[in-house]
């Protein structure tokens, strides 16, 4: 059953910004606990950590349609003001997001998920390629229009594979990531890595808090 807007305020962080000039709409943001059941398919026991120290972070976005529009995160307890700051700067700086759903909705499907160009935090998984556990399973990675901003192993291989135009980094299409750009001085100016600068493999999409 869905909460009352008053419910909403008083059991969540809210944190609210004055809109830019043409903006639509101001940005919003709350902060709820989340149960295993919310979760879903994305947690499990003996994933490394448990659900009470996940949040849930629902926040408004600028779809690619220039509309607003909400999306949703499960990020990590610890991080999670620093998530709805950094977004907070990037609805300012007018960055688009085409879609921002938690990875449930996918069946906790990576690829699928990807290839949906959706934005998304917590999924316990291993890393791309490996066995051990990624920092989306501690809620500390964010991936970020990921058909737009590709992972590309050292062999060429691009994940998603609908991503492969955009391995030519000299595009700007909406949702590019680009170095140095306001997307990338949002997160390093909070002490997030970008994998955009990583050398094998390359995750244009990846930003992590150590």
């Amino acid at each position: 059953m869905r909460k009352p807007a008053t419910a909403l305020l008083t059991s969540a962080f809210l944190l609210a910004t004055a809109a830019p000039a043409a903006a639509t709409a101001p940005y919003l943001a709350f902060i709820f606990p989340v149960s295993k059941e919310r979760l879903g398919a994305s947690w499990r026991p003996g994933c490394p950590v448990p659900p009470e120290n996940l949040r849930l972070v629902t926040l408004t976005t600028r779809g690619f349609d220039g509309r607003t529009h909400r999306g949703e995160l499960i990020v990590a307890k610890d991080v999670a003001v620093e998530v709805v700051r950094i977004f907070g700067d990037l609805y300012r700086h007018r960055y688009p997001v085409e879609r921002m759903e938690t990875v449930e909705k996918y069946d906790a499907d990576d690829d699928r998920s990807m290839a949906a160009n959706n934005t998304s935090a917590f999924n316990c998984r291993p890393i791309t390629g490996g066995t051990e556990w990624s920092n989306h399973s501690y809620g500390r990675a964010i991936d970020i229009n990921p058909v737009r901003n590709p992972y590309i192993s050292g062999s060429g291989t691009v994940y998603p594979p609908n991503g492969a135009p955009y391995v030519d980094r000299t595009r700007t299409d909406p949702g590019l990531i680009h170095a140095d750009d306001h997307t990338v001085r949002a997160f390093e100016g909070r002490d997030w890595d970008w994998g955009g600068y990583w050398t094998s493999p390359i995750d244009y999409q990846h930003f992590e808090k150590p």
